[in-house]
Formats: C-alpha cells, sequence, structure tokens
C-alpha cells in the first residue's frame, strides 16, 4: 500500500529535540507524504534546543482531524509546551478516536497523557516519563518501538529508523 498523497500534522514548539521533528519530516515527504507543521501561532518560528527554526505553517485552530491522516509529536520538551494548548491535545485525541495514526516519540509521551489515549495501550517513551505513561493508563515497554493499533510509540533518537518504518506502515494501513 502507498502512502502517497497522504497528510501528516507535525506538532512544534520551543526546546524540541531536532532529529525528532527533522527526520519523520523529511522521511514522510521522501515517501509522498504531505506534512504540515503546526504549532500555537501559524508563521511562528520555533527553536529546538540547540536553536535551529522551524515555522509553524498552521495553528492548531485552524486545523481539524479531518484535515489530516496522522500526527507526529516529537520529543524534547516541547511536548511540555504543546500539551498547554487544548487544541492541540484535541487534535490528537480526535486524530486517535478516528483510527489514524498519532506517532510520538522520547517526551512526546506527555502530549499522548494530556490527549487521554493511553488507558490500556502498549506505549514506550524515554525512560525520565515511564511514570507519567503508566499513570495516564498506559503499558510502558522498554522497546525501539511499540505499535499498539494506530499509535506508534519510540523512546529516543537512536529508535527513529524503526519509529520512521512503523509510522509509515500504519499509515499505509489506513
Amino acid at each position: 500500500m502507498s502512502v502517497e498523497g497522504k497528510t501528516v500534522a507535525l506538532l512544534v514548539d520551543n526546546i524540541y529535540q531536532e532529529m525528532e521533528v527533522w527526520v519523520p519530516l523529511y522521511r514522510l515527504r521522501e515517501a509522498g507524504v504531505r506534512v504540515v507543521t503546526l504549532g500555537a501561532a501559524a508563521g511562528t518560528t520555533y527553536t529546538s534546543k540547540l536553536g535551529y527554526p522551524v515555522v509553524a505553517e498552521k495553528a492548531y485552530d485552524q486545523v481539524s482531524a479531518a484535515d489530516f491522516d496522522g500526527v507526529v509529536v516529537p520529543g524534547g520538551f516541547a511536548p511540555d509546551h504543546i500539551r498547554r494548548h487544548a487544541r492541540a491535545t484535541q487534535l490528537v485525541h480526535d486524530l486517535d478516536a478516528a483510527g489514524k495514526l498519532v506517532a510520538g516519540i522520547c517526551h512526546a509521551g506527555w502530549v499522548l497523557c494530556s490527549s487521554n489515549l493511553l488507558r490500556g495501550r502498549r506505549v514506550t517513551s524515554y525512560f525520565s516519563i515511564k511514570d507519567d505513561m503508566t499513570n495516564a493508563g498506559g503499558l510502558w515497554e522498554d522497546a525501539e518501538v511499540v505499535v499498539d493499533r494506530n499509535l506508534v510509540t519510540s523512546r529516543r533518537p537512536d529508535d527513529l529508523p524503526a519509529f520512521c518504518r512503523a509510522m509509515l506502515e500504519v499509515l499505509a494501513r489506513q
């Protein structure tokens, strides 16, 4: 199955982990997926942990789950900023409820917790937020990638190859 022509949201905010934004973005684009960067404010430049910029093409309040085939939430400390926006967590929740791809790596689990979609689901994350994930009802595993239906999670940048393969597989099944 092909993923060409599908559209995926990539959530961005300050203090994101560079590779966890740019590797999925380019891997999805390479496969023919349209990637739209979303932030609290359209046109805003958000900087990574090392200062690398990414511009939000659209704001959370300009989109809905119907606009996308999935969402990617990167790690770093950006997820702690992202989850403060009810429109962002509602978007992730709605995409999950529709059975669409929800992919999160590293500290992205904070957004998944705040989106209320982990109860009874197998997940992984950076080890330091394991308690947050389990307290939100997730069944945490220490694995490079965990796929539970439409939910794809990984631990850290070293897991990006497995994370990207799994994202594309889930996207292709939809």
